[in-house]
């Protein structure tokens, strides 16, 4: 076969997909219309437990403050100054069959975003959209020897009506940044990036996912790439993103719940430490533990804090209890930004949603497995859930803990409040209803 030939049957291969892709998304818009005509007769038969707000109340959330840069900075970054190189033919990696069967992580788009700085050159650099391409650095890079690194995660998703959406991203850049002053990289204007992004995301448009069951993983990351030896502030850095079309997270059992591993032996993150930070070195230390639930038939770690055993966090998500207070009371309860957790937009998200509502009492307060268990035995225990950005909401049915199986009734309830709040957040982020956390690209 001559380049000639190789060339045009990559195009053809290439239409041949648009076409398939075009038909499929014809079906499925005409799906949508039989789907919310079904919608709005059942909305008009039956109320429903909680009502999805079209807009939020300020008082339950808030928009992030405006990062401060150092004075040596230099330059920022503007969307107005980003360039496009387009893949080649020959570069357009084929797409996936079925988005229904998804893995995580596992495949990447045709195009990154990457930016440059150099103190050296005046700051920040142009930014630039490139094919996906393998990144060159210095043996020496500050990012390979000290851990010099961070990075966020992020979605969009193909909504009802075709169009592509990202959820909060402003809280995204924020803690991006945070998670910047703390690890000595420079800081950047996030809404710049999320422009950047936007605009990614626009190019690879048709990796977006045509299900609600699926969508597009965005991975910001900012290395230190600074080709010198000795524990300090990188003058160089790298901030780029890759994008991935995902299913879900976790291989969980038959009815979609998690077991976990409660080991007060290990610890994930302690006050003055960087637990609310989403670098890369506080992830790598967990591996080994992982490893050992695995080996007892478990899917995750519950991260226990403390001689009294506080929980803080369950593998890579913040964690929730519903549960009967000693009043009586159907009680909300997930644990306070005191260090030693992440800041989740999920988290956030849930806690202002919940608050709003008004249907239970919502608290941010530390709790403990010793509490756990005496809730657990006095059938005060609803519910136990972890939630995040890869995984939306994860239901928890089994702890192993101090040698012994505790099963939680988080699957048993008749209306389970963490469907109530996956239903909501996932009605917001595919666009089934209008709402100023869903960013819609243009």
């Amino acid at each position: 076969m001559t380049t000639k030939m190789a060339i045009n049957a990559k195009d053809i291969f290439r239409n041949q997909h648009r076409l398939i892709r075009f038909i499929e998304q014809s079906i499925r818009l005409c799906s949508n219309q039989s789907l919310k005509t079904a919608q709005q007769q059942q909305q008009k038969t039956a109320t429903a437990d909680f009502e999805i707000s079209t807009s939020i109340n300020t008082a339950h959330t808030h928009a992030p403050e405006p990062i401060k840069h150092d004075k040596d900075l230099g330059d920022l970054f503007k969307a107005s100054q980003l360039a496009v190189r387009l893949a080649t033919p020959q570069q357009l990696q084929p797409k996936p069959d079925n988005d229904e069967e998804l893995g995580f992580g596992k495949l990447f788009t045709d195009h990154m975003l990457k930016i440059y700085y150099h103190k050296s050159l005046g700051g920040w650099q142009k930014p630039e959209i490139t094919p996906l391409e393998n990144l060159v650095m210095h043996p020496a890079a500050k990012v390979l020897h000290y851990a010099v690194e961070l990075f966020e995660g992020m979605k969009a998703y193909r909504g009802v009506d075709g169009k592509i959406r990202i959820f909060r991203p402003d809280m995204n850049m924020n803690r991006m940044n945070l998670a910047a002053q703390r690890s000595g990289l420079p800081t950047f204007e996030g809404k710049e990036f999320v422009e950047c992004l936007s605009r990614l995301i626009s190019i690879d448009s048709e990796w977006v996912p045509h299900t609600d069951a699926a969508s597009l993983y965005i991975r910001p990351t900012l290395i230190g790439i600074d080709p010198t030896l000795g524990v300090a502030s990188s003058d160089s850095a790298l901030l780029y993103s890759i994008l991935s079309p995902v299913g879900s997270y976790f291989k969980t059992g038959s009815n979609g719940a998690v077991s976990l591993l409660a080991d007060p032996s290990y610890t994930r993150a302690w006050p003055g430490g960087v637990g609310n930070r989403k670098m890369g070195s506080n992830y790598a230390p967990t591996i080994n533990v992982q490893k050992e639930a695995a080996a007892r038939g478990l899917q995750q770690v519950l991260w226990l804090y403390g001689e009294d055993h506080q929980l803080t966090e369950v593998g890579t998500m913040n964690i929730f209890m519903f549960f009967v207070n000693e009043q009586g009371e159907q009680e909300l309860i997930t644990p306070p930004l005191n260090g030693l957790i992440l800041p989740g937009i999920t988290r956030d998200s849930i806690l202002a949603m919940a608050r709003q509502w008004g249907k239970f009492k919502v608290r941010e307060a530390v709790f403990t497995m010793p509490m756990v268990c005496e809730l657990l035995n006095q059938g005060r225990l609803l519910e136990l859930f972890g939630t995040g950005t890869a995984c939306v909401v994860s239901p928890i049915n089994r702890i192993n803990y101090m040698g012994q199986d505790l099963y939680i009734p988080t699957m048993e309830q008749e209306k389970p409040v963490h469907e109530l709040i996956r239903e909501t957040l996932t009605d917001i982020q595919y666009g089934k209803v209008p709402h100023p956390w869903s960013v819609v690209i243009d």
